[in-house]
């Protein structure tokens, strides 16, 4: 795995692990048969290290998976395009400033690696299945136990085991000094 190339926007693992929680979606990355990549999104919610998602039974996400366990994870926090203007009084300064708080992108992000595997174990597969309820439609819990009755046999609950993450942001402060590594508001 190559190391991340702008380590000065690297933030730590509590700083990934929040961008997962708040990501209403992921975009997880197999590879199919042929070689060529295949990305799809799920719905994620992560305890500890692992990842749960639901899928159906059959498919090319399940097919790879199958094939191969070894995935990719990418999840996308916060998105700004600043628009502020600096407050600078020489004139190139405030130009050269401008262009790069204007023509940028403020994003947190993180990737994540590990292996998947299908939940077999009925408990954890309930587990599974009540962590992305909750998260995804907490108005609907009490609906939950039939919803699970239905739906159980015909829904695969898959388990992501997080072997590596990563975080990484660009944000600025008040002021317009980007915020490296590690610092908070």
């Amino acid at each position: 795995m190559n190391p991340m190339r702008r380590k000065d926007r690297e933030m730590d693992k509590d700083f990934a692990y929040s961008i997962i929680d708040k990501a209403e979606y992921g975009t997880m990355a197999t590879v199919n048969e042929d070689g060529s990549p295949y990305c799809i999104p799920v719905s994620p919610v992560r305890r500890d290290d692992k990842i749960y998602f639901h899928s159906a039974k059959i498919g090319t996400k399940i097919d790879n998976i199958n094939r191969n366990p070894k995935v990719c994870m990418s999840f996308v926090g916060d998105v700004h395009v600043p628009v502020e203007l600096n407050q600078n009084t020489d004139v190139n300064q405030e130009i050269k400033k401008t262009l790069e708080t204007r023509f940028t992108t403020e994003y947190e992000s993180a990737v994540v690696f590990g292996t998947v595997s299908i939940v077999e174990d009925k408990n954890e597969k309930v587990l599974g299945l009540r962590l992305i309820s909750e998260k995804y439609t907490p108005e609907d819990m009490p609906y939950f136990d039939a919803a699970v009755d239905v739906s159980y046999n015909v829904t695969y609950v898959l388990r992501l085991d997080i072997e590596h993450v990563t975080g990484k942001r660009k944000k600025y402060d008040k002021h317009g000094t980007e915020m490296k590594w590690g610092r908070k508001e």
